[in-house]
């Protein structure tokens, strides 16, 4: 949801930012690169050793580069198919990475054993909303929209993580199971659209009606070449 309504601001900003790294040279495929190897290595390295606010900053800039390498798509004037499975794979790794690391913190260093089954809820189904996608276009159907999509998973978790980590009490908590709750939701709608997107696919284009009586048929092309 929020993708429809902030990205006119957001790309606002990246645009410039995307023009400048291509007029150097710079592919978008290694900034995607760049930009999950450090949200990965962040996520996995501050967050287990209770450093959420430094985690929750360091993977928030990282995770900016995403925006980045789109721009300098769009300023080199094309894509491509190579760089779109990139950019959807690297997306899947940093934020499995993300949740991944906040699993480990409750289970470790915060003992917080059932937020634990929170932040694993939203690392299952955060997943399984971008699969189920990736799977129907696959297919031919459609499986858009939802409650929470990745921008929305992202900014909640990183949110709660970095309030928690400056000592606001239940912050994390909020957030992971409000997401937890939010994305195994979305996961339903899509699947909803799916089996909708299906039906219609069976069911093809309406065949015409009968003639009625006393009018006239339309011509037969066969008859008239």
């Amino acid at each position: 949801m929020l993708n429809v309504f902030a990205r006119v601001q957001v790309n606002r900003v990246t645009e410039p930012v995307g023009r400048w790294l291509v007029a150097r040279g710079v592919s978008p495929d290694v900034v995607t690169v760049v930009g999950t190897v450090g949200s990965v290595a962040a996520a996995l390295w501050f967050l287990p050793r209770n450093g959420l606010f430094v985690g929750a900053v360091v993977v928030t800039l990282f995770v900016l580069l995403d925006l980045v390498d789109g721009a300098m798509a769009r300023a080199r004037g094309y894509s491509t198919p190579f760089g779109a499975v990139l950019d959807s794979t690297c997306d899947r790794v940093a934020d499995g990475a993300l949740f991944a690391g906040l699993t480990w913190w409750c289970l470790g260093a915060g003992e917080e054993r059932v937020l634990g089954v929170a932040a694993l809820l939203c690392l299952v189904s955060g997943q399984l909303v971008s699969y189920i996608k990736a799977r129907a276009e696959g297919a031919g159907l459609s499986a858009d929209g939802g409650l929470v999509e990745r921008a929305e998973r992202l900014i909640v978790a990183l949110v709660g993580t970095g309030l928690h980590g400056l000592g606001v009490p239940y912050a994390l908590h909020v957030a992971l199971w409000l997401l937890a709750a939010a994305s195994v939701w979305t996961v339903g709608q899509r699947i909803v659209a799916v089996y909708r997107s299906a039906q219609e696919a069976q069911a093809g284009p309406v065949p015409p009606g009968p003639v009625p009586p006393g009018s006239v048929p339309p011509p037969d092309p066969a008859q008239n070449p």
